[in-house]
């Protein structure tokens, strides 16, 4: 019975000998394999010129926009319009009850031709040729008394005839003498009398035909026209109601919306870097012959389907704000642009030549310095600081800490350590090519802050 027990403790001792070792040995396998590398993706930095590009706040503005007003007090009698359409030049949109009108028409036209029969009155010379013959008459009976008084006197000096003859004689002559006088004075107040009744009666007609073109007018106000092509507002009155009555009542408004117009600043910096790409800008030119280069960022994101080309550059700078107004002009043939909406417009500011590109994704922030890892020979991480300039497209330009050609981590940043090394896999970013001069740069990253500084 011992020697059972003997042999059972020696079995048990043993195995738990052979279980030691056993384990001892794994250890030793484990601690011998070397660590696995970690995968990562890799950029190469490149260098090509870079177009900068810049956004600012921007807000639609239609020119012209006019307000549609009640030239004359009437009723509103008919709308011939739906609200919120698009009309045209010269299109009936309201019509002003015209019976008032109409009468006063013919009530013009009426005055007028009174005046006119009153100037054609006014020219009859009859009055004067009656007046010329009581001077020819007057003149012939003071011809007659002069004769007589030349016969009487040199018989009355011999004693021929009675000397009372020859005095009744000089007082004929002296009575035609005054008659003539008085005849040649009528004659002539007669004539400008006349004179006097044709201007007046010129007057009259020129007073009764203004009296026409103004009842004319009035009746043509009452059909109120689109002044200019766009899109109409809701009404401002009903159809019924009493307008124009003490005041140009408003109606509705016409916004034209094709080219659609955008106001928005540009920084004093910005503004010297839009000048010097475009100086007729600066000139207040408006080159058609120029393509098109500013882009419409809309509130959805979505950017509008046509360029714009600068209008307008206000004359001096906002002294409160730094900043100077700009206009600029988008074709809107869809009609989607309206009047009072927000976006942004970004325009290429500056052009870099030779410009070292660093994906977005390869930079890192640590305590406020610019860091990425390069992947160098024998894919051994190391950890670079950079200076970083513009942002284009999806990449920052850097301006010190790399090199053209050397790898970046894009993928598997927090995988990596200074001195690792790591399985580098090589990703193709596909940098866009630059736009020519006059087009628009591509779309910037989310980077590209509204008042282009990062």
């Amino acid at each position: 019975m011992s020697d059972f027990w003997l042999r059972s403790l020696l079995a048990v001792v043993l195995g738990a000998w052979l279980f030691v070792a056993g384990c001892d040995r794994a250890r030793g396998a484990k601690a011998a394999t070397p660590p696995v590398a970690p995968a990562v993706v890799v950029s190469q930095v490149v260098q090509r010129d870079a177009p900068i590009l810049r956004e600012f706040v921007a807000r639609t503005e239609a020119v012209p926009t006019v307000e549609i007003r009640a030239r004359v007090a009437g009723v509103l009698e008919q709308v011939r319009f739906r609200e919120g359409s698009e009309v045209k030049q010269g299109q009936v949109l309201f019509v002003i009850q015209q019976e008032e009108y109409r009468a006063a028409v013919q009530g013009a036209r009426a005055q007028l031709a009174k005046a006119q029969a009153d100037l054609t009155r006014a020219h009859d010379v009859s009055i004067i040729d009656r007046g010329r013959a009581q001077l020819d008459q007057a003149k012939a009976e003071l011809g007659k008394t002069r004769q007589d008084v030349a016969r009487y006197r040199p018989l009355a000096q011999e004693q021929a005839i009675p000397q009372q003859d020859l005095d009744t004689a000089i007082s004929r002559e002296q009575a035609a003498a005054a008659n003539v006088e008085a005849a040649t004075a009528s004659l002539k107040d007669t004539v400008l009398n006349q004179r006097t009744a044709i201007l007046l009666a010129e007057a009259a007609v020129e007073a009764a035909k203004a009296g026409v073109i103004r009842a004319d007018l009035d009746l043509g106000y009452t059909v109120v026209e689109a002044p200019i092509s766009g899109i109409i507002s809701k009404l401002a009155v009903d159809r019924g109601n009493l307008v124009g009555r003490g005041e140009a009542t408003l109606l509705a408004t016409v916004s034209a919306v094709d080219p659609m117009f955008v106001d928005f600043s540009l920084t004093e910096a910005d503004y010297m870097r839009v000048v010097k790409r475009a100086p007729w800008v600066a000139r207040g030119e408006l080159r058609r012959d120029v393509p098109p280069a500013l882009e419409l960022i809309l509130a959805d994101g979505t950017m509008s389907p046509h360029k714009g080309r600068y209008v307008f550059v206000d004359r001096a700078i906002d002294l409160k704000t730094g900043t100077i107004h700009v206009r600029a002009e988008f074709a809107n043939p869809e009609r989607t642009l309206r009047p009072g909406q927000f976006g942004r417009v970004r325009l290429v500011a500056d052009d870099v030549p030779n410009a070292i590109l660093v994906p977005q994704l390869a930079v890192q922030e640590l305590q406020g310095a610019k860091t990425v890892f390069v992947v160098g020979d024998g894919d051994k991480v190391a950890q670079r600081t950079v200076a970083l300039g513009d942002v284009y497209q999806d990449f920052y330009i850097v301006t010190a800490g790399l090199k053209p050609g050397e790898r970046v981590i894009v993928d598997g940043i927090q995988k990596a350590r200074p001195g690792m090394q790591v399985k580098a896999t090589l990703k193709s970013d596909a940098v866009a090519p630059a736009p020519p001069a006059a087009a628009a740069a591509p779309a910037a990253s989310p980077a590209t802050k509204a008042n282009g500084e990062r």
